[in-house]
């Protein structure tokens, strides 16, 4: 039975690794996320196996009510989870995201909680205290209590729940939230020590302690997110769901399950990759972002026409079809206003008709323009854009200068100048989009608010943009026809 239970670990670990592999391109990504679901169901068979079997080797019978459980555990798992991610929209994609991450962060900490009440604290681990069942149990604890509550805050803070004025509130206190959050830090260091060492000594400890621990830690992950600006927001996603996934591989490692500790390491490596990426691509360190905190202050509107900046000039649905008609090449900038708008397909077909016209369109995708890792790709995949037309930072910047018409759709920070040419500006040094070098550049936005980081763009006051008004899909749609009558 243990042999059959190996296999099928190997058998889910080797189509985990498979199917993520397939998350690299919008062509393969459904098929990957399919190949890593069954993974994950092997992978529930054998510890379900695995279960059964440890039952049976103690000569026992296998109690109902446990069986039970389990099955009423999976079923509440397939209603609450598959509801969601069959009915969520694109534009609400992150949160579901952050909220699933959560809830992965929250089930390890619980199954520590469980652990420790189990083994009277640790000191019945297997009959004997076992050193890494303990650490694994104490860090999965911390660090899936601090993916739990940092993960809500996310969810709230991407859903709009969070009242602006304390929000912003929150941002401009950061100092006090890090100040608060190297208390905590060094209460779970302390609680887990005199957890751990008590347990190695066969010591029991109350059950407070462990109490103690997770809400200390959940109070941290609460005030590590509280005051990080929307700006950072996907670095922030992948962050978390790095944190998960060692939790997980701690608690796989306290728990002896192996497919919890390759598929949490998966997770983990993968996540702190992206993470590292996502933040070099905004040109700062990790810490700076966890510490730093730009942005977020409420999406304060901007200066407005004739404000400080200069004069903004509105064009018509007219007038930008005919300069993308005869332009040499059109270069489309998603943002989240494009996935709020459900504008992606309305874009495909204006490509269409502009690619059936002699005009090349092809899309520049910002590493972090939406909410989280990877938003505008799987938003224009939805609309089966061609990958190859999806080009990244690095591969388009320098196309910019050479094209006479630049759509930006609701993509706002990761097109403004001034991180380029503003020393003052809190996103300086963030490599953006070279959108304002393009010979004319056409902004389809609601109004002249500022974005999610609550920063001015003055992209949108240069001599070369105009600025199409309205809903972008509705605008879209508008330029599709003026295109067709041309």
């Amino acid at each position: 039975m243990n042999n059959l239970v190996d296999v099928l670990y190997i058998a889910a670990f080797a189509l985990f690794i498979y199917g993520l592999s397939g998350l690299t391109g919008p062509k393969t990504a459904v098929r990957g996320n399919w190949i890593a679901a069954t993974g994950m169901g092997i992978a529930v068979i054998a510890t379900l196996v695995s279960v059964w079997n440890q039952w049976h080797s103690v000569g026992g019978s296998v109690p109902i009510i446990n069986w039970v459980l389990i099955v009423v555990g999976l079923a509440l798992g397939v209603v609450l989870g598959v509801p969601p991610a069959l009915r969520t929209k694109m534009t609400a994609m992150p949160q579901l995201v952050a909220m699933f991450n959560g809830v992965g962060g929250g089930t390890v900490a619980l199954i520590a909680w469980v652990e420790f009440l189990e083994s009277d604290g640790f000191t019945q681990v297997h009959d004997t205290p076992n050193v890494h069942i303990i650490i694994g149990s104490l860090f999965a604890a911390v660090i899936g209590s601090v993916s739990f509550w940092g993960s809500l805050v996310a969810f709230a803070k991407l859903q709009e729940i969070l009242n602006k004025k304390v929000e912003k509130a929150f941002v401009k206190n950061a100092k006090l939230f890090q100040l608060a959050n190297i208390v905590l830090a060094i209460v779970c260091i302390a609680v887990a020590v005199y957890i751990g060492v008590s347990s190695s000594n066969s010591e029991p400890t109350s059950a407070l302690w462990i109490v103690l621990l997770l809400v200390a830690a959940g109070i941290m992950g609460l005030f590590v997110v509280f005051p990080i600006g929307g700006a950072d927001m996907p670095v922030v996603i992948s962050l978390l769901n790095a944190l998960t996934g060692l939790s997980a591989a701690a608690a796989g490692l306290a728990l002896n399950n192996t497919a919890m500790i390759v598929a949490g390491m998966i997770v983990g490596a993968s996540g702190t990759i992206l993470t590292n990426l996502m933040a070099k691509a905004m040109n700062r360190s990790i810490p700076a972002i966890i510490f730093g905190a730009f942005g977020g202050d409420g999406g304060g509107a901007a200066a407005g026409p004739g404000g400080d900046q200069g004069t903004v000039k509105a064009t018509s649905a007219s007038d930008a079809a005919i300069q993308m008609a005869y332009a040499n090449q059109v270069i489309v900038v998603p943002g989240y206003g494009l996935a709020v708008a459900q504008a992606q397909h309305a874009v495909k077909d204006m490509a269409a008709i502009l690619e059936e016209k002699g005009v090349p369109v092809k899309y520049a995708i910002h590493p972090v323009a939406g909410r989280m890792p990877g938003h505008m790709n799987v938003l224009l995949a939805e609309a089966d854009v061609e990958y190859d037309a999806m080009k990244e930072m690095d591969d388009i910047n320098d196309e910019f200068a050479r094209t006479d018409v630049t759509l930006v759709i609701g993509a706002n920070d990761v097109t403004n100048p001034a991180a380029r040419n503003d020393p003052s500006s809190p996103i300086h040094g963030m490599p953006i989009l070279n959108v304002d070098q393009s010979k004319s550049t056409i902004v389809l936005k609601r109004g002249m608010s500022s974005g999610y980081a609550g920063i001015e763009n003055p992209l949108f006051f240069q001599p070369t943009t105009s600025m199409l008004f309205g809903d972008a899909k509705k605008s879209v749609d508008a330029v599709i026809e003026e295109l067709k009558a041309l």
